[in-house]
């Protein structure tokens, strides 16, 4: 541990020596402070950082809790992350010590974030502010967890936000239909809507598509990857979750539209990307087949949505439905519990006729 006058700029520079969790010895340093106190400054923060001290500041944390999961989950799952930690919580908790931050300065953050108007006075969503508070609680849990932190001081504040924002949109066959007219002007359109309503595949999933995916013979699509974009870069990633990994039964009139639509690329290889498209030009689409078609707005992830609400309105059970979307059954079932038809009165005939039996053995 040292700090050093720059005799050339005038500054002062800090070094920190210290051993790893590999027993190697390590050295930071940071030049340009202005004061010798400044300097001493950083310095003790990284000996509280870097020993696992809870008197280091929120933003010195958050260094470690990177460290810790980065590596653990999806570069994009890491980016949305990234992206609320630098905008919605370092400026607020950025400086503050992590074992001196209480409920009421948690409240009084949420009070702003709940009065948040933008430049057209519209508030963030009830969803969104939900994100925002479980990454907090997210990054106190960690320190209590691996890091001694006495309590997650987000639990007495309590929560804000709610986990369902709208109500479930979708559209049903004659609407897609509809949508589905208007789209024929452009084949690479028309065929990605195809797959996301007749599918109900993601859009990630959808855009990973390759040839060496479907088997014609089979009827099947196999679903083993996602497209993302991010940070002006195209990567490829496993599905959303274990349970996504899948082999869909394609209907047999997608079958033969599907390879109508590789027929017409040129040149396309098996690992190819067979809908090189963005999921803002989907978006953009969509905008302009609601317009031409007249069909009420919905979200591309809405298409998964009226799927399902297709298979439910079929008959099928949600077993069977979450095995083909890549859901939990549970999920099908919490989710599109409105949509199943109520078996309530069926229960109710049963038990009657149960009770009869019992009378007339009674009797």
């Amino acid at each position: 541990m040292a700090v050093y006058k720059e005799e050339k700029t005038g500054t002062w520079r800090a070094v920190y020596r210290y051993t790893d969790w590999n027993g190697e010895r390590k050295q930071t340093q940071k030049r340009g402070f202005k004061t010798k106190r400044e300097a001493q400054a950083w310095e003790r923060e990284q000996i509280n950082r870097l020993g696992g001290d809870l008197d280091m500041t929120f933003q010195s944390f958050v260094q470690h809790y990177a460290e810790d999961i980065q590596t653990r989950i999806k570069e994009n799952t890491w980016a949305t992350k990234d992206h609320i930690i630098k905008t919605k919580l370092l400026p607020y908790f950025g400086k503050l010590r992590m074992s001196s931050i209480t409920p009421q300065q948690i409240i009084k953050w949420q009070n702003e974030l709940l009065n948040y108007k933008d430049e057209n006075g519209k508030p963030f969503s009830p969803v969104y502010l939900k994100t925002i508070q479980n990454q907090l609680s997210a990054i106190f849990n960690h320190a209590a967890r691996f890091y001694n932190l006495k309590e997650n001081p987000c639990k007495k504040a309590g929560s804000m936000g709610k986990k369902k924002n709208r109500e479930m949109l979708f559209w049903t066959k004659a609407e897609y239909l509809k949508f589905a007219d208007a789209m024929m002007d452009k084949p690479v359109s028309f065929y990605a809507f195809e797959m996301l309503y007749w599918c109900g595949i993601r859009e990630g999933e959808l855009l990973a598509l390759t040839p060496a995916d479907f088997d014609f013979e089979k009827q099947t699509v196999t679903i083993s990857k996602s497209f993302q974009h991010l940070n002006g870069r195209d990567i490829i990633t496993t599905p959303k979750t274990e349970k996504s990994n899948r082999t869909i039964q394609m209907p047999k009139f997608l079958c033969g539209e599907i390879q109508d639509y590789l027929s017409m690329l040129y040149d396309v290889k098996p690992d190819n990307r067979i809908f090189p498209i963005t999921k803002s030009y989907l978006y953009r689409e969509m905008q302009r087949g609601v317009r031409q078609s007249g069909v009420k707005r919905i979200r591309i992830h809405d298409l998964r949505h009226s799927h399902i609400s297709l298979l439910i309105d079929m008959g099928f059970s949600a077993v069977a439905i979450a095995d083909r979307v890549g859901h939990e059954s549970i999920d099908i079932t919490y989710q599109y519990a409105h949509l199943f038809p109520s078996k309530q009165t069926e229960m109710a005939d049963r038990l009657d006729d149960l009770g009869k039996g019992e009378v007339e053995n009674v009797s």
